[in-house]
């Protein structure tokens, strides 16, 4: 068997390095030895390292979270290296990681969403006007970061300024939305052409988690993952149908994990990621492995489902496919 060499990136000068270190850890210890060669490289020292070794890679993962590493940065950079890689291109990446950008083609495809307002740093505060459209309480999250890094809600009006500050210090552009009471649900897909909807996820924060916020995801015992979610198989077929539009509306590719909230009224798309976590106790692994794909079969399928995009992408960009 010939392995492939893989260069597996994590790390990065997002806020979320540390999470990224982790699960770069967690992966590299997963990949299948016999198969694989592996590389690391941190985006955040070793780019010129990564450019100088391309031609002896022959596909990367990457498991890097937040700006310059989950915004089509790296991906363009692979792009013009030739290096196939697992998940999204530049335009999906860069789409789905900006909030607002995403809410527009969320609602072009029809799926459902919160009502929201943009704001953009500079702008006259009018917490009354902002409040008297969206109600109290009010989810207030800068548009381009993950992992709930910048966000809270805003139960009175006094503090929507404090609540807007904190956000305008990780990006110049901030979401409010209308905070929608339910049960939260991610739904993960997998696939190029032919998407798969993996078993869904209902997230339960414990006692003191107003939503599911950074140490929510990341502390152990902090929050309930039930997998597969308890839903009545219509409201599953619904939420899968939704993470796959929500997947396709955003020009995804490879996999993806879409969350949102079912209420009363039904279901709200919240926001979708494009390189969900990946560490054997993520959703996105957990729902796999519900579907029968443990870690290590999860980590082949991706690659597998990169390099099978860079084919065709190239195929079609030599004009071999008509």
């Amino acid at each position: 068997m010939n392995k492939k060499t893989v260069a597996l990136l994590s790390g990065g000068v997002s806020p979320e390095r540390e999470v990224s270190l982790s699960s770069g850890d967690q992966v590299a210890a997963a990949l299948n030895k016999d198969k694989y060669t592996v590389r690391r490289f941190d985006p955040a020292c070793d780019l010129g390292r990564l450019v100088a070794e391309a031609e002896a890679i022959d596909v990367a993962l990457i498991v890097l979270h937040g700006a310059f590493g989950e915004d089509g940065t790296v991906q363009g950079l692979l792009d013009l290296l030739d290096i196939p890689y697992q998940g999204s291109g530049v335009l999906g990446s860069a789409v789905a990681m900006n909030k607002v950008l995403s809410k527009e083609r969320y609602l072009q495809a029809g799926l459902p969403v919160p009502a929201h307002r943009v704001v953009r740093h500079g702008e006259a505060i009018r917490p009354d006007d902002w409040i008297e459209g969206l109600g109290l309480p009010l989810v207030v999250k800068p548009s381009s970061c993950g992992s709930s890094i910048g966000m809270g809600i805003v139960r009175e009006a006094v503090d929507l300024p404090a609540a807007l500050d904190d956000a305008f210090t990780h990006d110049d552009t901030v979401l409010l939305e209308a905070f929608i009471r339910g049960r939260e649900i991610t739904g993960s897909v997998i696939g190029n052409a032919d998407l798969e909807a993996l078993p869904l996820i209902e997230i339960i924060p414990t006692t003191g988690h107003d939503f599911f916020d950074y140490r929510a995801k990341y502390v152990a015992g902090e929050t309930q993952e039930i997998c597969p979610a308890p839903l009545a198989p219509d409201v599953t077929a619904e939420a899968q149908r939704l993470a796959v539009l929500a997947h396709r509306a955003l020009c995804c590719d490879g996999y993806s994990r879409t969350d949102m909230i079912l209420a009363e009224e039904g279901f709200f798309i919240l926001e979708t990621n494009t390189i969900p976590g990946m560490t054997r106790t993520s959703l996105f692994p957990q729902a796999a492995a519900a579907a029968g794909l443990p870690f290590d079969r999860l980590l082949d399928r991706l690659i597998e489902l990169g390099v099978e995009r860079h084919r065709l992408r190239k195929a079609h960009t030599s004009g071999q496919l008509r």
